[in-house]
């Protein structure tokens, strides 16, 4: 092979996993290759509008998984340099240290990691710092409450609650706001940022990384397959579409960050002779115990107009591991980007005229509910023949869910005043449906055992000895906080790891 497409290191994916540890490897020398399916995504104005992000659904991807019945989904993924992340609403919270123990829930147990918070602490701490997460105590002040949620946050601590600023990645200084690129808009929750105001992957981690001349990036660079030494030990080829022609490189070292599910599908398409059932499954654990959370979208209305602009700012966690009529975790609560009439208008079950829309969303308080689905071996990544995806997937821990939601509407019918809230009923219990795969995890688990895991505690897969997984596969469990931030710490972790191992 020609010795330009020999590299020491080939990263597969730039989003959360693959984008941080590319970051975390750049200063080491090491020629590191990075291949990315999509391109840049393109700014423009249209990062900004709603119509065009939530209605037309203009930056998804094109293409369609199936079902387990057969039915196909347009999911809700992106392909740009950056990742999901691109889109996502920066919320960084690290898991509770009870995450990683055993914990019990009423449909059953969400399993130990082989790893406990300690383990990950310090990558916590240098993931927060590298991604401005603003919070209580963090390494940047929390984001204030606009006014009306201060009130919000003031009336659930008087009634005894424990509200607290949810941690946020933004790229923000309040006290000089003009050397700031966050502006403090409306759009970013679920929108791109179209200043680089978000802390994303690819403006806090790929940027950066490229300017190392070691590290070179190659977009709109599908990798198709990795095949393997005779003896299946080793991966020897990534096999890649770029533009249209089939392209072929190689590393010491092979990292694969596509997404839950998309690095399991990688997986199960490259078997081989030595590899029948899918590359790293002799376990017949790829593609399995596939995680989504059990998510839904809230609104309130209240008599009192909602003017802020910058809504995503409040969390609580008073139900995570109980409740005081329930002995199960429930799950968290934060406040959501703030709607408008084209949001409504894409999550509404029937037509509604304009000006109704523009009157909710002048009213409405935006939450975002989260509580753990449990892993389970029949929810599951499979590919075809063909290699199209199937994604096959049985919502369980719903009665959690179900509570969760009750405690909501219970809580904010005592806030406000005599300005009580009225939980909006369309949108109550409006549960985020297969197609949102945002935070999709678990489908290449890590842990000590090779009969019960795809990778080891550093994230290699047992059976191959230069192969890495860093993306959110490597979950155990969901626990019940957004994962990106987990996703960040552990590839700082697995980095280090991989510095020892290339030094």
């Amino acid at each position: 092979m020609d010795a330009s497409r020999i590299y020491d290191v080939i990263v597969i994916g730039s989003g959360a996993g693959g984008g941080t540890l590319l970051h975390a490897l750049a200063p080491t020398g090491k020629k590191i290759l990075v291949l990315e399916r999509g391109g840049y995504l393109p700014r423009e104005k249209d990062n900004w509008s709603s119509r065009a992000v939530f209605v037309d659904n203009k930056y998804k991807a094109r293409e369609t998984w199936l079902e387990k019945d057969g039915k196909t989904f347009r999911p809700e993924i992106h392909y740009y340099v950056g990742g999901q992340t691109k889109l996502y609403g920066s919320a960084l919270l690290r898991f509770l240290p009870e995450d990683f123990e055993d914990l019990r829930h009423r449909d059953g147990i969400s399993p130990a990691w082989p790893i406990r918070y300690g383990d990950l602490e310090p990558y916590y701490a240098r993931a927060e710092r590298l991604y401005h997460v603003h919070s209580d105590g963090g390494p940047f002040p929390a984001l204030k409450h606009e006014p009306r949620i201060q009130e919000l946050q003031d009336d659930l601590r008087r009634l005894g609650y424990s509200p607290f600023a949810l941690p946020v990645g933004v790229i923000l200084d309040e006290r000089h706001p003009e050397n700031s690129p966050c502006i403090r808009c409306s759009t970013c929750d679920g929108y791109p940022c179209l200043i680089h105001g978000k802390a994303d992957t690819e403006v806090v981690c790929v940027r950066p990384a490229l300017r190392n001349p070691n590290v070179t990036l190659l977009t709109h660079t599908h990798v198709t397959l990795l095949r393997t030494s005779s003896s299946g030990r080793e991966v020897t080829t990534v096999v890649a579409e770029r533009n249209g022609v089939i392209e072929q490189y190689q590393a010491g070292v092979v990292v694969v960050s596509c997404g839950a599910i998309n690095s399991a599908a990688l997986l199960l398409r490259s078997a081989n002779e030595a590899h029948p059932n899918g590359l790293a499954n002799a376990s017949d654990q790829v593609g399995r115990n596939y995680m989504c959370h059990n998510n839904s979208a809230f609104v309130a209305l209240s008599p009192k107009l909602n003017p802020t602009t910058f809504e995503k700012t409040l969390a609580l966690n008073d139900f995570y591991l109980r409740a005081n009529d329930w002995e199960f975790p429930l799950g968290a609560i934060q406040t959501m980007g703030k709607a408008d009439a084209e949001k409504f208008e894409a999550a509404a079950p029937i037509p509604v005229p304009r000006f109704a829309l523009d009157q909710l969303a002048k009213h409405s308080l935006d939450f975002w509910l989260t509580s753990e689905d449990l892993p389970r071996a029949a929810n599951r990544v499979t590919v075809s023949k063909e290699g199209r995806i199937s994604v096959q997937y049985r919502q369980n821990n719903l009665e959690a869910h179900d509570r969760l939601n009750a405690k909501l509407s219970r809580l904010l019918r005592k806030v406000d005043g005599e300005h009580r809230l009225i939980p909006l009923s369309f949108s109550l219990r409006k549960k985020i449906p297969l197609r949102g795969v945002t935070h999709q995890c678990g489908t290449v688990r890590f842990g000590s055992d090779p009969k019960t895991s795809v990778l080891d505690v550093n994230c290699k897969a047992h059976e191959l000895d230069n192969l890495y997984v860093v993306d959110g596969s490597f979950f155990v469990s969901s626990a019940a906080m957004n994962p990106a931030l987990t996703i960040m710490a552990n590839a700082l972790r697995v980095a280090d790891h991989l510095k020892q191992r290339l030094h």
